[in-house]
């Protein structure tokens, strides 16, 4: 299903459906049609909005996890929302990581999903092949558990970046900056219930990044999907959806308990 993309002052985003907001975080390679599934199924009780994040809008100074993190702070301010429910996968989990951190007021829940923040094993520093196609297919494979995941579209999308001399740079830019920017016991300090949805076949944010995750942030839960890499929102929908819908549930009948 296609979704309107809005445009409103710097800010470019799809917001579908009405209730509280499900606002969701794309990674390093991400695009819109990483999330359809989640916000075909979700778009019905929640407000899901999807920013497109400035990877490659930013200037070289400001490409940074932080830059991504002032981004999301003044769009969320523009917008207003509140009592968000801030979801985020590889990159995406980081600069929902760092936005908790430094503002949690807005957040009502977080959800991760192979989030940085700890440790990354990425597509690497540099890009020796990065006009080979075959190559590029084989990098973006590894992302997933079952290799024909990665479609022939989604290929395409790395691909047109990485020919891309300006946007390489932009993307070790921002991959040198999560390797730098190790959020470590600080994440001791998020109070919100969080959810931690990952896959044991992730080789790029491995399953033992899950578990000190769940080790440090104090109201934690993980649930492990088997046969299942680094985007289980992509590769298993359904299960995916199906975890995430009870955790927001049970949120939503402990505020009803207490009220």
């Amino acid at each position: 299903m296609n979704y309107e993309i809005k445009h409103i002052d710097k800010f470019k985003f799809v917001e579908a459906g009405k209730g509280e907001p499900l606002l969701l975080l794309h990674g390093l390679f991400g695009a819109l049609s990483n999330f359809g599934h989640l916000i075909e199924h979700f778009r019905h009780d929640y407000q899901v909005v999807v920013p497109m994040l400035p990877l490659f809008e930013l200037d070289v100074f400001h490409t940074t996890v932080g830059g991504l993190e002032k981004y999301l702070y003044k769009f969320v301010e523009a917008r207003g929302y509140t009592n968000i429910h801030l979801l985020g996968n590889s990159l995406g989990g980081h600069v929902a990581l760092l936005h908790v951190l430094k503002h949690p007021a807005r957040i009502k829940s977080l959800i991760l999903t192979g989030s940085s923040g700890l440790f990354e094993n990425g597509m690497g520093d540099s890009y020796p092949k990065r006009r080979d196609y075959e190559y590029i297919k084989r990098k973006t494979e590894l992302t997933f558990y079952n290799p024909a995941t990665a479609t022939k579209q989604l290929i395409d999308e790395v691909y047109e970046i990485c020919v891309n001399r300006l946007k390489v740079i932009k993307i070790i830019a921002l991959a040198k900056s999560a390797i730098r920017n190790n959020l470590g016991e600080e994440i001791s300090r998020i109070q919100q219930p969080t959810l931690l949805i990952w896959g044991n076949n992730d080789t790029i944010t491995p399953p033992y990044v899950a578990k000190e995750f769940n080790r440090l942030i104090p109201n934690s839960e993980l649930y492990f999907i088997d046969k299942c890499g680094h985007a289980p929102m992509m590769e298993v929908p359904d299960e995916f959806n199906t975890v995430l819908e009870k955790f927001l549930s049970k949120l939503k009948h402990l505020a009803a308990t207490i009220a």
